[in-house]
């Protein structure tokens, strides 16, 4: 690019350029306007420094610090670096593009700084998210005899780690009187609400009463919205709209992030005008996608001119959570056709929703995008990648990616480990574990998870018990998915009291934590203590799911409990609103048919709103067996040879009917039947686990068996 001037420019009309461009949408290389001014023989003076250095900042962050090296390479020469204003406008640029190592260099360069200075520098690191730098910096400033201002508590105040750190700088501003400014006593109040100390938000803001600005208001509506107290932050809105306040596009922002209904969000923002706000917009647009409102969001996406990529991105990310990939497809395509691209975050909201094998050449079509892009360059891609293909069930892709990867930080090793894990792929999983290990990662609380949800699959307890060891050196949390994982481990490979021990550790027992308790009473046919421990999850005010019921009522089937089956399907279905899956309803049958109330289970399949699947035929069967029903058996076994003709349990349960009546030509025939549609009725697997060389050769075991699995336990042992 290159300017043409029809005389010599003075320095007065480059200072307009410059002042243009840093007002403009689309701002210039500021180093063109530069150059062509050193061209024209026109001097730079400490003005035209302070312009070049603003115009600098909003250009891509590359080709700005190009530019700020040069410019920064002309000041010195000028000697114009001794005015202490245009050193700190270059230090603040050099923040903003985030050389922040660079920045402090020049900072200790400087021979003279004032309050702007070090403002500039601990603003810079907060913004750069240094918080520990930001600190300490305030620290030597004041040692170094510098007042703070304003300014310097509104920089420090986002880089507060823990709540004590907030009070001292709230000290210091109330010391040196700056407490009574709008601006940091809003900042004060995010800073509190943001470690919920919502009583201190609120005397604050109470404080403020004659001095409250718009911002004070959407300040404390955003501290109640992030604390959950939704109901505080609509009647400080309503008081706000009652003091006369004008309402602005971050008002409806805060609304919004406090939970707010969205369509009266919508009304209201159209009443008082602000509907066209593009950030007001966006927001409407983000939660509609957020709150499955999808439609909605892609509707008024389409209202609008201006279309941006957060909308844009919002939309498509809301698609492939529900899974309408045809419809993510579409408005990538859009997207495609507006010359925005995707960003890491988007790319892995899309790959999370591809988890039908049908959409595998979409899965295929964005893995080509992201290496096009280079977003494969990135890890969060390459574990959605990993993710996707593990649900997808493409382990060869799936190791073929984690190969590739240059750095393998701890979250690949755990997408890895888990995917392996939930594509039933246990003995992967544990594989990997061992690679992560020498590699020298160290396992986290997800990697433990996974790794003993492969050791529920495969049966090894003294794995397992290693791996709980593990949990009690490191002092992991038993809280939450660790414990439960545990307790379902332990519950799997035999211990019950082992699971039971576990779960009475747990202080506060979540949801799945109860559930993976109640399924275990039920699977070891405890059926008394599933049903208390159902007790106490109500007594601790846990809401049960479809999950705690389908725990229960196969607790009360194994231990034909009818009068508490019929009890606690009634309160599912009538007290809390479930709607009875296929599971509960084959539990239903199979309890009623087992204690001989055939006419009652035939009943309840009549009334059932979903069509009975072979399970549920394949439970009358099972009690036609109990009680020598063999007509009804036999009709019974022909729905469920039309549904499945290749179920081996059919052929077996017919088979020991009919030997039951001594019926063997019969007999025969089914044995005949199962043959000829692929199975013989025998076929099984066993599992055993050896855990020493000395057990193996003292009890006879083939020692190439276990080769692995001490390996395993060595470095779990060593960890």
């Amino acid at each position: 690019m290159s300017l043409a001037f029809s005389s010599k420019p003075n320095l007065s009309f480059f200072h307009f350029l410059l002042e243009s461009n840093i007002k403009s949408k689309t701002p210039k290389p500021a180093l063109t306007f530069f150059r062509q001014l050193l061209q024209s023989d026109a001097k730079p003076n400490d003005f035209t420094f302070s312009l070049l250095f603003k115009s600098s900042a909003p250009n891509p962050p590359n080709s700005s610090k190009t530019e700020a090296i040069q410019i920064h390479t002309h000041l010195v020469k000028s000697g114009l670096d001794r005015f202490i204003y245009i050193s700190t406008a270059l230090l603040d640029l050099y923040m903003k593009l985030g050389w922040v190592s660079y920045a402090h260099k020049m900072f200790d360069s400087m021979p003279h700084r004032d309050v702007v200075s070090w403002n500039v520098l601990i603003s810079g690191y907060s913004r750069n998210g240094c918080d520990v730098n930001a600190l300490e910096i305030f620290i030597y400033m004041i040692k170094s005899g510098f007042v703070p201002s304003q300014t310097t508590l509104l920089g420090l105040l986002p880089s507060v780690g823990l709540v004590f750190q907030g009070k001292c700088i709230h000290g210091f501003g109330i010391k040196y009187g700056l407490d009574l400014d709008s601006q940091v006593k809003n900042s004060l109040i995010s800073m509190y609400a943001k470690y919920r100390e919502l009583e201190a938000a609120e005397f604050l803001f109470e404080e403020m009463v004659d001095r409250r600005t718009v911002a004070s208001w959407n300040t404390m509506i955003s501290a109640y919205g992030q604390n959950g107290y939704f109901n505080e932050a609509m009647l400080v809105f309503k008081l706000m709209v009652g003091a006369g306040i004008e309402i602005n596009p971050i008002t409806f922002m805060s609304l919004l992030l406090a939970n707010a209904h969205p369509e009266s969000v919508h009304c209201y923002a159209v009443k008082v005008g602000l509907v066209n706000d593009a950030s007001v917009i966006t927001s409407l647009v983000c939660i509609y996608a957020k709150c499955g409102g999808t439609n909605s969001a892609a509707l008024l996406f389409w209202s609008v001119p201006q279309k941006n990529l957060v909308s844009l991105t919002a939309i498509i990310s809301s698609y492939a959570e529900t899974g309408e990939m045809g419809l993510v497809v579409e408005y990538f395509a859009h997207m495609q056709h507006l010359d925005m691209k995707l960003d890491s975050v988007a790319m892995v909201s899309i790959l999370h929703g591809i988890t039908d094998p049908v959409h595998m050449s979409i899965g295929l079509a964005f893995h080509g995008y992201a290496i096009k892009t280079g977003l494969v360059n990135y890890n969060l891609v390459m574990n959605g990648l990993i993710t996707m293909y593990s649900k997808l069930d493409n382990m060869e892709a799936l190791f073929s990616l984690f190969s590739e990867m240059r750095e393998k930080p701890l979250i690949s090793w755990n997408s890895v480990i888990s995917g392996c894990a939930q594509a039933g792929r246990a003995s992967d999983a544990i594989e990997f574990f061992c690679q992560m290990k020498i590699y020298g990662c160290k396992p986290d609380a997800i990697t433990v998870a996974s790794l003993l949800s492969s050791c529920s699959q495969l049966g090894y307890l003294q794995l397992g018990e290693r791996i709980h060891s593990y949990i009690l050196r490191n002092k992991l949390e038993l809280e939450d998915f660790v414990g439960t994982a545990l307790i379902d481990m332990y519950t799997k490979c035999g211990r019950i009291e082992l699971a039971e021990r576990v779960f009475n550790s747990i202080n506060e027992p979540c949801l799945a934590t109860w559930n993976t308790m109640i399924s275990g009473y039920s699977w070891y046919g405890l059926e008394h203590k599933a049903l208390t421990c159902y007790s106490g999850m109500r007594e601790q005010g846990v809401e049960p799911d479809d999950i705690a019921f389908l725990g229960i009522l196969a607790a009360c089937t194994h231990g034909g409990l009818v009068h508490e089956g019929r009890s606690y399907f009634q309160i599912m279905t009538k007290e809390f609103g479930l709607v009875p899956t296929l599971q509960h309803c084959a539990c239903m049958v199979s309890l009623l048919a087992r204690a001989g109330l055939l006419d009652e289970a035939f009943s309840f399949v009549k009334d059932m709103e979903i069509e009975p699947d072979s399970a549920i035929w394949g439970a009358l069967l099972s009690a036609c067996h109990i009680h020598h029903e063999v007509k009804l058996g036999e009709y019974l076994a022909k729905k469920l040879y039309l549904l499945d003709y290749r179920n081996g349990g059919l052929y077996v349960l017919m088979s020991n009917l009919y030997a039951v009546a001594e019926r063997w030509d019969d007999v025969a025939r089914v044995r005949e039947m199962m043959k000829n549609a692929g199975g013989d009725g025998v076929s099984g697997v066993s599992h055993i686990e050896v855990t020493s060389w000395e057990e193996t050769n003292t009890k006879g075991f083939n020692t190439s068996f276990i080769g692995n699995t001490n390996s395993r336990q060595v470095l779990f042992a060593q960890s």
